[in-house]
């Protein structure tokens, strides 16, 4: 029985690559791919599975890609669920640019999922959940989910005992629904979210503030990027600075600061050193090529340097 159980509702192969320009109309001669599996839910399992933790995946699938995600996996040792699906599981693909470092991006829409595979899905969860800690829901809604989804999962998590965690945005996050445990948002999706423009730090804590007095969550931890984090409870507010490091891919880094905090949090960590950890974690997927999430010896070597002591 694992204490985190995610759940990916459009989950992804994921295809990187590099070229030495990106060019219209030319033929782009690329470099042999790597491929993981992906989509948010997937990304936090394989995540804390790379962390030491136990996490179980819970996710629908079709077609080629999602064949390989579900061998892929195996072969990482990640515990999953895969639900049939009669649609093909989407690819998306990240393409370097040699010459200029920078990274293109490339996200293809998922399978349409009919309501009888959405019951599926939360009737695996329901099963897979017993007994866990935290239910970490991530990632897009693919098409045919309506928008209100996560707030069933939001009922799933209280009717089963567990702490819910969510990582979304636009409708889906909108419509997520009260009660939710941790919420980790970027500048961008907490703006949405509020429907208001954010302009500085004093911004970023009322809106913060607003969304727990709504409540829409307990705890909420705002992802900045290379501006650090801000954590804010109806008790506290702190800003953690970020932990410098060379990006290379910024592929998994939500995913991975997501999983370590709640990896951390799982194994009794208090919050902030949960939070810390998470930051810690994303900032070793930067360290990454293409779409590798974080490693475990990098991540335990930037928190420590963070000057907070790994004690569980």
């Amino acid at each position: 029985m694992a204490a985190i159980v995610t759940l990916t509702m459009n989950p992804a192969l994921d295809i990187a690559t590099s070229t030495d320009r990106v060019e219209p109309t030319h033929k782009l001669r690329c470099s042999v791919p790597r491929y993981d599996p992906g989509g948010g839910g997937i990304n936090v399992a394989r995540a804390v599975h790379a962390l030491g933790g136990e996490a179980v995946a819970i996710f629908p699938v079709g077609g080629p890609a999602g064949e390989m995600i579900r061998h892929m996996l195996q072969q990482e040792g990640v515990a999953h669920h895969a639900i049939p699906i009669s649609g093909f599981t989407r690819e998306s693909l990240a393409v370097e640019e040699l010459t200029s470092g920078k990274q293109f991006r490339f996200i293809l829409p998922g399978p349409e999922l009919s309501p009888a595979d959405q019951e599926r899905c939360l009737d695996q969860l329901s099963a897979a959940a017993s007994g866990a800690q935290y239910i970490v829901a991530s990632g897009s809604l693919p098409p045919g989910v309506p928008d209100g989804f996560y707030a069933r999962v939001a009922e799933l998590a209280r009717l089963q005992g567990a702490r819910f965690v969510i990582d979304t945005s636009g409708p889906a996050l909108r419509q997520a629904g009260l009660g939710i445990y941790l919420l980790k948002p970027s500048l961008r999706e907490l703006a949405d979210l509020i429907g208001r423009e954010i302009r500085n730090e004093r911004d970023e804590e009322l809106a913060a503030r607003q969304i727990i007095e709504q409540g829409r969550c307990e705890i909420l931890v705002l992802s900045l990027g290379a501006q650090g984090a801000l954590l804010v409870t109806a008790e506290e507010s702190e800003r953690f600075a970020p932990i410098p490091v060379e990006a290379r891919s910024t592929v998994g880094a939500g995913d991975s600061m997501l999983a370590g905090i709640v990896l951390g949090l799982s194994r009794g960590l208090p919050l902030h050193g949960a939070v810390r950890f998470g930051m810690a974690a994303g900032a070793a997927a930067l360290l990454g090529s293409g779409t590798q999430l974080c490693r475990r010896s990098d991540v335990e070597r930037l928190y420590a340097e963070s000057g907070i002591l790994l004690t569980a």
